[in-house]
């Protein structure tokens, strides 16, 4: 079982972030958090630690619907990185739509499509599985 260390949290909504922060560290301390309000800025910062292959998240929690570049658009820039395809995605937004959940199932590195909010309970299981992954 391997410790999670890294989650990047890519999400345009402040409260969501913070919240997911607290409930995590609540969960597990001494975790590192990358955090972007919008996929350009992920992708921007993450796109050369994927190359120099290092400090890689062990994690990217992505929100769909954001300004700039919103999850979809981030997913398939990500796509095209060949390093990328390690890290574990799971998609969290407000979207209930059944064709969000089918088209977030069609990306290979999607592992799971998270309905918001998350609750300390919804937090737990991540972790969890995320650790029992490895």
């Amino acid at each position: 079982m391997k410790k999670i260390k890294t989650i990047c949290i890519i999400d345009d909504d402040p409260i969501f972030r913070f919240g997911t922060k607290k409930m995590m560290e609540s969960v597990q301390n001494s975790l590192n958090f990358l955090v972007y309000k919008n996929g350009k800025d992920a992708f921007d910062n993450l796109l050369p630690k994927l190359h120099l292959n290092n400090t890689l998240p062990d994690v990217i929690l992505l929100d769909l619907n954001m300004p700039v570049m919103d999850g979809w658009q981030f997913l398939d820039e990500l796509v095209k990185s060949p390093v990328a395809e390690n890290i574990p995605i799971y998609i969290v937004s407000s979207s209930v739509d059944s064709r969000d959940i089918k088209r977030a199932k069609s990306y290979k590195m999607v592992n799971k499509y998270i309905v918001k909010p998350f609750s300390v309970s919804k937090v737990q299981e991540l972790m969890e599985e995320l650790e029992n992954r490895f």
